[in-house]
């Protein structure tokens, strides 16, 4: 089906997960360490990542930062800590979802079904409407097709999560949303810790669209309600027609 990768410093963690993951007909690969997990995602087809935080030799952050400089694979990171400041660590990082320990093996299946699923719709396996093909919104474009975006015709990066962050904003100009309900639609899953998981994401899709992300232009809040991105005319000189 896929092939997922289990980065954890526990061997029977690593068991435990692999007997789950298995039973949903995924291919499970498995690393120690986060040195060993970017090794292994550098010369195998790895579609998804689960990653413990505490590991020796280099840990679930300093892995997730490195990794992130060359793959785009959705994230999930596994620990033993409840704290919401280590949950936000993680996904500030470049993390898509978070699982703690110790995990239900439902949940676990659940949340990596979600992400694999956003993934390989952002990765075009999944057929779009013609009339979806290209959005814009003022100076940001972006290419449903070649999930390309650009801002004011420059080119920029975003991780597939910040990508149908962006699409479902685009899509849905002028109109406000809850967290929740961000995070209903866009990660196709029950809204559980969606407050700090949604607002993590809009301020890295920010740092990215908006010129001064303190004061922006398109994604804003609208205080109790949620955030909304205001629809703006395209750049003088331009024709969308």
């Amino acid at each position: 089906m896929y092939n997922i990768l289990i980065c954890d410093d526990e061997a029977d963690i690593r068991s435990a997960l692999r007997i789950y993951l298995e039973a949903d007909g995924h291919s499970v690969f498995e690393a120690g360490d986060g040195r060993e997990m970017l090794e292994m995602i550098r010369n195998e087809e790895i579609h998804l990542l689960l990653m413990d935080i505490m590991m020796p030799v280099m840990d679930g952050i300093n892995a997730l930062t490195r990794l992130r400089e060359f793959s785009n694979i959705p994230v999930i990171l596994l620990t033993a800590k409840t704290q919401d400041a280590d949950k936000i660590l993680g996904l500030n990082a470049g993390a898509d979802d978070y699982i703690t320990k110790p995990f239900n093996p439902v949940e676990v299946s659940a949340r990596v079904k979600s992400q694999l699923r956003r993934y390989m719709r952002l990765g075009g396996l999944s057929a779009q409407s013609p009339a979806e093909t290209v959005l814009c919104n003022g100076g940001i474009e972006l290419d449903v097709s070649s999930k390309a975006v650009t801002i004011d015709g420059e080119p920029i990066n975003l991780t597939p999560t910040e990508f149908m962050l962006l699409k479902f904003f685009m899509e849905n100009t002028d109109k406000v949303f809850s967290p929740k309900d961000i995070y209903r639609r866009v990660w196709k899953d029950d809204p559980l810790g969606a407050e700090n998981t949604v607002t993590v994401h809009i301020r890295h899709l920010r740092e990215k669209v908006e010129i001064n992300p303190a004061s922006p232009d398109y994604i804003k809040v609208v205080w109790g309600h949620g955030y909304k991105m205001d629809k703006k005319p395209a750049p003088r000189g331009e024709n969308k027609e």
